[in-house]
């Protein structure tokens, strides 16, 4: 029993199919970002034009004919309104057509579970970093079962805020690996550092940043910026830890294919004797077998849409979900 699932929140056009939680394919078309950062109309034109050959290519690759397809997930939100509604159209024209339960998934519990699932990790708290959030999270069981936030940035995601301090240094590629490949020769110099409790805030670290290019060699401000967003992450993972007494840490996300940052959440880990997980880079990025994995845990467990329900939510909050597995 197959399951398609077509992510499409911001800069990717990813289909995957997943059968009995086996990874079948895992197809993605990439917008490329200019130095601009990501224009919602021309990215979510990209995907209307890549969309179809996307989804091609991952039934290709999988061996299955879309008439066996038995559940279609596509990403509800939250993310680029223009880009969500491109798979959501898709999504939604493959269940009319094939007459496919369809199921509305939510981005970041996508990143979580799959990452759960790949890892093999029973009860963790989970560091969620992306381009569009960062959130500590765990799972609870009342009122229901779903997963509460412990701390989340209270303005820009983590990889948000090093992809503009990219663009403003004017770093060809302008995102996070390239601040992350001339970080390595760079020396720390003192940077804004907000932790509150298990929140943080990242603003005030960019401007700083920013206001440093031309003053200062671009090697240290990138090495300066990129240390004290990770140790404010870990800091507040850390006690997040300590609080909820678990001994399991999964990182997911877009920014959980950083090196240092699974360095830095290694060593706190070791510390405190908990285990990091992380899954490879193809399901920290945005892919569609995240989106196909939850689909099919949904249709496992019985949840049903109708195709009325098959809307989009660009602030589609993880702690909003039933977790119904």
């Amino acid at each position: 029993m197959a399951v398609l699932g077509i992510e499409s929140s911001a800069h990717t056009f990813g289909v995957g199919v997943i059968e009995n939680g086996k990874v079948l394919a895992n197809f993605k078309s990439m917008y490329k970002i200019s130095d601009k950062g990501l224009v919602p109309s021309k990215v979510a034109d990209f995907h209307s034009r890549n969309g179809k050959r996307a989804i091609e290519a991952a039934l290709k690759k999988s061996g299955i004919d879309i008439s066996d397809i038995k559940g279609i997930g596509y990403t509800k939100g939250p993310g680029i309104g223009s880009c969500l509604r491109t798979g959501q159209l898709a999504a939604k024209s493959i269940s009319l057509a094939y007459s496919i339960p369809i199921f509305p998934v939510n981005h970041a519990l996508a990143h979580v579970e799959i990452t759960k699932h790949i890892c093999g990790a029973k009860n963790p708290i989970a560091l969620y970093v992306s381009g569009g959030n960062s959130q500590i999270l765990a799972l609870a069981e009342n009122p229901y079962k779903h997963y509460y936030v412990l701390g989340e940035t209270f303005d820009i995601g983590v990889g948000n805020m090093i992809d503009v301090f990219a663009r403003a240094a004017k770093l060809k590629p302008a995102w996070g690996s390239t601040v992350a490949r001339i970080a390595e020769s760079g020396k720390y110099i003192q940077m804004p550092y907000t932790v509150k409790g298990m929140d943080f805030t990242f603003t005030g670290l960019l401007t700083h940043a920013v206001k440093q290019i031309g003053s200062r060699k671009i090697e240290d401000i990138s090495f300066s910026i990129q240390e004290t967003a990770f140790a404010m992450l870990c800091e507040a993972t850390e006690r997040a830890l300590l609080l909820t007494r678990k001994k399991e840490l999964i990182l997911c996300g877009g920014v959980a294919q950083s090196v240092r940052l699974r360095s830095m959440l290694g060593g706190m880990c070791s510390s405190h004797n908990a285990k990091l997980h992380f899954a490879p880079d193809e399901f920290n990025a945005d892919n569609g077998a995240m989106i196909a994995f939850v689909a099919e845990k949904m249709m496992q467990s019985g949840m049903r849409f109708s195709i009325e329900d098959a809307d989009t939510d660009q602030h589609y909050r993880i702690d909003k979900v039933r977790v119904g597995w």
